[in-house]
């Protein structure tokens, strides 16, 4: 079995998510709170964490993706593509042959990392659209991948088997609006918008960290728990009250100041912004690679439930997407009911394990 066996890693610098992958098929999936930022040892207990879940890690193929080298921890991304690569390599690969996904350069082993950092880095999101866009295949098959996470959104068009973008970099696709720093967890509040309703009145916003997207869509109730892995931004509980007590601060008042229906508006006022705004680089993206209003939409990441109104707000008209998790993920008979879930919400370590398993067959 562990010559069929292989593992997905996608090293973020805020999460590690990984996928067991057994006979071609998803059997487990996980996700990891990693704040790289801090240190290589949390990435060294969260890879702890996945070898004492999955003993099949010991003998298993291992394929890699990362973005955790944006983190200030290194001096540059190049020294952060490598020291991650030489911290995976001495951990996994004693017995484990360890795969690095270079885009556009396929596959590499550590002997090439440093040739290869830059189609190394940031790569996941091309990874996630590849194996998306072979999954659907067909020469006709138009489609957009829109994968909002904790941190960001990636909105990626493709075509009869293949990635359309010529962007690669973060820095490129920054211009194209293909990605977009907002997510549904760790965003800062302010990032959304700098006027926001507020009984009618619009108000100019606080620009201070008192609050995160999390305590949106948790006062919303849209917001699985299980995908809140960080402190708040005053380090308070994470329940309701104080929840309203954050999204206050944003406009000089108290949670006190109005009822808990009001707030609840309010927080619809900030969920809107954000449907705008990511529906706006939608249009831009479709547009842009003459997508046709009916391609199809792959749906991933923990704000998936952003799509359908992001879909109304961009094409005037509901549209179904089909979910990463569900519809592209080849889910095992053994899998846990959830799995689908978290290989929605981890991806791109969903499609790095897939892609490198089609390549050894």
């Amino acid at each position: 079995m562990a010559e069929h066996t292989v593992i997905g890693w996608d090293i973020g610098g805020a999460h590690v998510k990984a996928c067991l992958l057994q006979q071609g098929r998803v059997v487990d999936v996980a996700q990891w709170a990693c704040p790289l930022w801090q240190g290589t040892d949390h990435l060294e207990r969260a890879l702890q964490s996945a070898r004492e879940r999955w003993p099949a890690a010991a003998q298993a193929r291992h394929a890699v993706t990362m973005t955790g080298e944006m983190v200030d921890l290194f001096e540059h991304r190049e020294e952060g593509v490598q020291r991650i690569a030489s911290l995976l390599c001495e951990t996994l690969a004693p017995s484990s042959p360890v795969q690095f996904f270079a885009g556009d350069a396929r596959w590499c082993s550590r002997d090439r990392v440093a040739e290869l950092w830059e189609h190394i880095a940031s790569a996941n999101w091309l990874a996630t659209a590849l194996h998306a866009a072979r999954e659907l295949g067909g020469t006709q098959r138009e489609g957009v991948l829109v994968d909002i996470g904790s941190t960001t959104t990636d909105i990626i068009a493709f075509k009869a088997g293949r990635v359309l973008t010529q962007a690669r970099s973060d820095v490129q696709r920054l211009a194209t609006g293909e990605l977009v720093y907002q997510g549904v967890v760790r965003t800062p509040l302010c990032a959304l918008a700098q006027q926001i309703p507020w009984r009618g009145q619009p108000l100019n916003v606080m620009n201070e960290y008192f609050a995160t997207v999390a305590d949106v869509y948790r006062l919303t109730g849209e917001l699985n728990p299980a995908h809140d892995l960080y402190p708040s931004a005053d380090n308070a509980p994470k329940d309701l009250p104080a929840t309203r007590k954050r999204l206050a601060r944003m406009i000089g008042l108290d949670a006190r100041d109005a009822s808990d229906a009001d707030w609840l508006v309010f927080a619809h006022s900030w969920r809107a912004a954000q449907v705008a705004e990511l529906s706006r680089q939608l249009r831009r993206v479709m547009a842009m690679h003459a997508l046709p209003a009916d391609a199809v939409v792959v749906s991933a990441g923990c704000g998936d439930f952003l799509v359908n109104d992001l879909l109304t707000h961009a094409n005037g008209k509901a549209r179904t997407s089909r979910s990463y998790g569900i519809d592209l993920a080849r889910l095992s008979p053994h899998a846990a009911p959830d799995t689908s879930t978290w290989a929605q919400v981890c991806a791109p370590s969903v499609a790095v394990a897939m892609l490198l398993d089609m390549e050894l067959r």
